[in-house]
């Protein structure tokens, strides 16, 4: 059967009649021209030619054979992998998957490809999907010889004092689980957020890793689109590469995050950038409880309003596991062990606590009409104003999962002994360099007893002895003090003395004197280290120059590990640092760059790309290192699923896995569970939205692949056969008929008060509630708004509600705030009244107050 693709390469159609087995067999010969054999050999496609040549890896004749025949289309015979030489890049053949679809044999290379394309672009309520080929070896780190060259070798090309951004960006692209995502995983990079930095981004690692790479690159898109973020980085004048690190990571994060799915214990997956609470961790379970009954600071009735609110907070907590009842009580004999057992309860203190929606003592003024509107279904029923509290979501990005982990701080009254603790993401760590007296503290054996006894750090000098502590302290006497780079973590994980203005005692609200540590409670795949090398003052800013040993190998994360961490893996290797030379006002940017394919050191000065020694490297003055976990056991797993896939045996079921998943089992040390929500919804289908790339979202796996995968990673969950999910259909439906209600509503009422030429009483709205309620109604927002918040434009004077001076908001006809009110719930109700000589407004109005 003849091949035919939609696809965008217009040479497919040259493809003639082939199987597997005529391949398998040519993949045992040789070339026809060196007589070289496999593998790596490549097959021409082209209808009626049979040749077979040599890669790369020898003389390439299969590139000769098509420059003077000018047959396109090639295979190889190892990953069945096309490519095509007129487009000069690799195309996929097409599949479709029907409900009575056979299922897939492997005798043959074309047997699940269809000639009726025009069915799997038709979404409507078809369950036809267009499905990507086999996962091969490009989508589990199978390698062949040609692209075992090292790739990944172009310089960057200085626009004007830029070389703090191209040692940056180098640096980065020199982390394999974010290059491989942009590389492999191209089409999940869809933004409609401007500056659409994350396809500037996509196109520059492309060109830096591409195969036939250019001498250097010219970054202009992507430092267009950084400008357009941030205005700082605005002008020709030399930037900080640490800030723009922070910048460019925070933006890409923010155009490729994806909601994570909560569970039905209220807990999302791994990976969370925004540590914003689930669903049942609502605004109100945010706030720091204080202590119980028991409490001699408060008095019976606030206890007993404290009792209840505990309770309710508790139920809200007990699907997630967790309960805020529990107090942490610690006294000086055991602080230690206090402290670590008091990581079991998190309190959350880094927001307020958020009052009802609907405000005490304010009744709503009710609509004219019926509560519900006209056209309005029973699902625009306004419902009580805690249920309808918009809940935060979590969101993750590639971004989150390779660079984000987490810290648990601690501090300690020392007045009360009592420890609240908080969990804080981190993208990064910023160290502090240690000076002589602080090496001294540090390596001291009185320090590291403390130390250890605040459940810290100690446990980084365990090992180093006396004799190196003389040793180095000598040296340092003649060459300034030797600072390692676990100095700095141990000087970042210390505890800090805190004053009575720095600490509000959790019990009394007293300032008292206290004490703080944090420890890593999760720790990242890729680990980014800052040195703290420039400070700057009102007047002046300097450099701290001390030259920071970091190790190539071996950096090890075990000793400020908090006592609960689940983290396996704490050992990491260096991948990548960024450099500073000259002083604090000025100065130039290079990048020093560990190789992922041939594992060599090379020296990214702008432009310039030159090989260098590891010592090179370890002499460096690095101010940002990027470090990657370490893990011989992800290696064998990757050599162990490379077998099976090589394996002919036919298999009845076929089984699809998330792509990004598949790129974290190729490029992560701890790949984590399989995790196919990305591609599927709650319901076990395909969104409607993601229905027309589902084949940039998944990856075919035979069933023996599969079988190892599940049974080593768990996950999930399996599947083979997508569908559309009608049910997702039928909901985007309903929401987009609510848009439209909603807009035409209002549209209505707005213009009946725009004609109103002298109104009673004008309605007023906070201007924040109303642009996010336009953004859903106009598309932009897949979410209601949730219930309207006028607290922050309203002010109480002598016990009435009046609109605050200056406010952000905008004016309303009273049938409109019924509208938006019955809908959406919410408040408190804020009125002006700019006609007060109404005498039947002043009745109204002082009846609603008696009431």
């Amino acid at each position: 059967m003849p091949v035919c693709s939609s696809s965008d390469c217009p040479h497919l159609q040259c493809v003639g009649e082939i199987t597997k087995e005529e391949l398998i067999l040519k993949s045992h010969g040789q070339c026809q021209d060196c007589k070289v054999g496999g593998p790596n050999l490549w097959a021409c496609l082209e209808n009626g030619c049979v040749y077979v040549g040599c890669g790369e890896s020898h003389t390439d004749h299969s590139t000769i054979h098509s420059q003077e025949t000018g047959h396109n289309l090639t295979v190889n015979l190892t990953t069945l992998r096309v490519w095509c030489y007129a487009c000069g890049k690799e195309v996929f053949l097409e599949r479709k998957l029907g409900p009575h679809c056979p299922v897939p044999s492997t005798k043959t290379l074309t047997s699940p490809l269809t000639n009726n394309t025009q069915g799997s672009r038709v979404l409507g309520r078809s369950t036809s999907l267009r499905l990507p080929p086999t996962g091969g070896c490009e989508d589990l780190g199978m390698e062949t010889e040609e692209e075992l060259r090292p790739r990944g070798l172009t310089g960057l090309k200085n626009i004007g004092n830029t070389c703090f951004m191209n040692a940056a960006l180098q640096a980065l692209s020199n982390c394999p689980p974010l290059t491989q995502f942009f590389v492999e995983c191209g089409g999940l990079v869809r933004t409609d957020k401007k500056p659409a930095l994350s396809k500037s981004y996509q196109k520059l690692v492309s060109d830096l890793w591409h195969k036939n790479r250019p001498s250097y690159v010219v970054p202009t898109s992507l430092f267009q689109g950084i400008k357009a973020v941030n205005p700082m980085f605005r002008g020709y004048s030399q930037q900080d590469s640490q800030e723009f690190l922070r910048c460019l990571m925070d933006q890409l994060h923010e155009e490729l995050k994806e909601p994570l799915r909560v569970d039905s214990e209220g807990q999302g997956g791994s990976g969370d950038r925004q540590a914003a609470p689930s669903r049942e961790e609502s605004n109100e379970a945010e706030m720091l409880i204080p202590d119980g009954p028991d409490s001699s600071h408060s008095s019976g009735q606030t206890n007993r309003e404290l009792q209840k609110e505990k309770n309710l907070i508790n139920d809200l907590y007990r699907g997630s596991g967790g309960d805020l009842d529990k107090n942490v009580d610690t006294t000086p004999t055991n602080e230690a062990t206090s402290i670590v057992s008091s990581q079991g309860t998190i309190k959350m203190s880094s927001s307020p606590r958020k009052t009802n929606s609907v405000w005490p003592g304010m009744s709503s003024s009710p609509p004219k009409t019926n509560s519900v509107w006209p056209g309005m279904s029973s699902s625009h029923k306004k419902v009580s104003s805690f249920s309808s509290t918009k809940s935060q979501k979590k969101y993750r990005s590639v971004i989150s999962d390779v660079f984000d982990g987490t810290i648990v701080s601690s501090v300690q009254c020392l007045t009360c002994d009592r420890v609240s603790v908080t969990l804080e993401n981190f993208q990064d760590l910023s160290l502090p360099i240690p000076g002589k007296e602080d090496l001294a503290k540090l390596h001291s054996s009185s320090h590291q007893t403390s130390l250890i006894k605040a459940g810290s750090c100690g446990e980084a000098y365990a090992a180093q002895g006396w004799v190196a502590f003389v040793m180095e302290y000598i040296k340092s006497w003649w060459w300034g003090p030797v600072v390692t780079l676990q100095d700095c973590l141990a000087a970042f994980f210390t505890r800090d003395e805190l004053k009575g203005e720095d600490l509000d005692c959790l019990c009394t609200s007293i300032l008292r004197n206290g004490v703080k540590f944090c420890k890593v409670q999760s720790v990242p795949e890729i680990l980014c280290i800052h040195l703290k090398r420039f400070r700057h003052e009102l007047m002046f800013s300097a450099k701290i120059g001390t030259h920071v040993s970091f190790p190539l190998e071996g950096l090890e994360l075990q000793p400020f590990l908090a006592k609960d961490s689940s983290a396996h893996t704490t050992s990491y290797d260096l991948l990548s640092i960024i450099c500073h030379h000259g002083t604090a006002s000025s100065g130039h940017y290079i990048a020093y760059c560990r190789n992922d394919l041939n594992n060599l050191w090379y020296e990214f000065d702008d432009q310039s790309v030159t090989e260098v020694s590891e010592s090179c490297v370890q002499n460096a003055e690095a101010y940002v290192l990027f470090y990657k976990k370490s893990n011989e056991d992800a290696l064998k797993e990757r050599r162990k699923v490379t077998g099976l896939l090589g394996v002919t045996e036919p298999s009845l079921l076929q089984f699809y896995v998330s792509r990004q998943w598949l790129n974290k089992f190729k490029t992560f040390a701890e790949p984590g569970p399989i995790s196919n929500d990305d591609f599927l919804c709650s319901h076990g289908g395909v969104p409607p939205a993601k229905a027309a790339f589902i084949d940039d979202l998944v990856v075919m796996l035979p069933q023996n692949a599969w079988d190892h995968l599940y049974s080593r990673y768990g996950g999930g969950p399996a599947v083979n056969h997508l569908y559309m999910c009608h049910t997702c259909q039928t909901e985007i439906e309903k929401l987009e008929k609510r848009r439209r209600t909603e807009l035409d509503m209002f549209v209505w009422l707005n213009k009946a008060f725009q004609e109103e030429e002298s109104p009673l009483i004008i309605y007023c709205i906070s201007m924040q509630w109303f642009r996010e309620w336009e953004g859903f109604v106009k598309g932009k927002n897949n979410d209601p708004p949730g219930p309207i918040d006028n607290s922050k434009i309203a002010i109480n004077k002598n016990g009435h509600l009046t609109l605050r001076q200056g406010a952000d908001s905008g004016q309303i006809s009273e049938e409109t705030w019924n509208f938006l009110h019955s809908v959406h719930g919410g408040g408190p109700l804020v009125t002006v009244r700019p006609n007060v000589s109404h005498p039947e407004l002043e009745a109204s109005s002082q009846s609603k107050e008696k009431i």
